[in-house]
């Protein structure tokens, strides 16, 4: 019965957990859609085209992509997805921090601590919200009901407040790093989608060297722009998502560490006060 009061958020983290699955369902398909829609009816618009017959060269930059074959969608829909698995991801660990500055919540809370005053630091997780409050919150609401149990001893308390940490750490910081793989995935596959659209384009080219009589120095620059195209868009897919998957897993860690400095108070705190 001790800790049914910890095990409520329970079936809200499995909530969160479906709503954040569900949205990367919905999510990859849509990207792709959206972008294979751009290549054909922005991209490949006439105007982008000599004589406005996309056969023929393009006048601008979107001609130019356009030019770098079917591949292009697809690494388009990529990068699409990194940018929408960011936003997500930001406005997850954005409330998982809580309304206000985690580090000066952390001060504040210890300073509670230091002081003895568990209600205080109770309220301030009240006042802060998000994850790192709620585990701490669920260490507090352990501190109060071990504190008075005749049934074990100081170290046996301490050992159950840091368990109670443990178990609502456990339950908050795998909503936090959902759909992470995501975007570490296309980390790979942008760089190998750009590279097979590069062997693609270049297959061509030498397809049109290796034809009879002089080679057609039109189509040979079409192939060697498709190559270089889906290179570049490949490379730039992968290197935005390896910065967005540091950027999310130092801001995780970072909330990791809060976490694992207020537990070690609360319990370090319980300990010195019940020698």
């Amino acid at each position: 019965m001790a800790n049914a009061p910890s095990k409520p958020s329970t079936p809200v983290k499995k909530e969160s957990s479906s709503a954040s699955g569900m949205f990367a369902t919905l999510a990859i398909p849509l990207c792709l859609i959206v972008t294979v829609l751009i290549y054909i009816f922005v991209l490949g618009d006439g105007s982008h085209f000599k004589g406005g017959d996309p056969k023929n060269d393009p006048t601008d930059i979107f001609g130019t992509v356009h030019k770098g074959g079917v591949i292009v969608p697809i690494i388009m829909g990529f990068l699409l997805m990194v940018i929408v698995f960011s936003i997500e991801r930001f406005i997850v660990i954005g409330k998982a921090s809580g309304t206000g500055n985690v580090d000066a919540f952390v001060r504040r809370v210890q300073s509670f601590l230091n002081a003895g005053n568990i209600e205080a630091a109770a309220a301030e997780c009240d006042k802060q919200k998000g994850s790192v409050a709620n585990v701490i919150k669920s260490g507090l609401k352990k501190y109060r009901e071990v504190e008075n149990d005749p049934a074990m001893d100081t170290e046996q308390k301490a050992l159950a407040i840091q368990k109670d940490i443990e178990e609502a750490t456990a339950l908050e910081m795998p909503m936090l790093e959902q759909n992470l793989t995501i975007i570490a995935t296309l980390v790979s596959i942008g760089t190998l989608m750009g590279l097979l659209g590069t062997v693609i384009g270049m297959i061509g080219a030498f397809a049109e060297l290796a034809a009879a009589g002089a080679p057609n120095t039109s189509a040979l620059s079409t192939h060697i722009s498709e190559a270089l195209i889906n290179t570049a868009l490949g490379i730039s897919t992968s290197a935005i998502s390896i910065i967005m998957y540091n950027v999310f897993t130092s801001k995780i860690d970072k909330l990791t560490y809060a976490i694992d400095e207020t537990g070690f108070s609360i319990v370090q705190t319980f300990a010195s006060s019940h020698k």
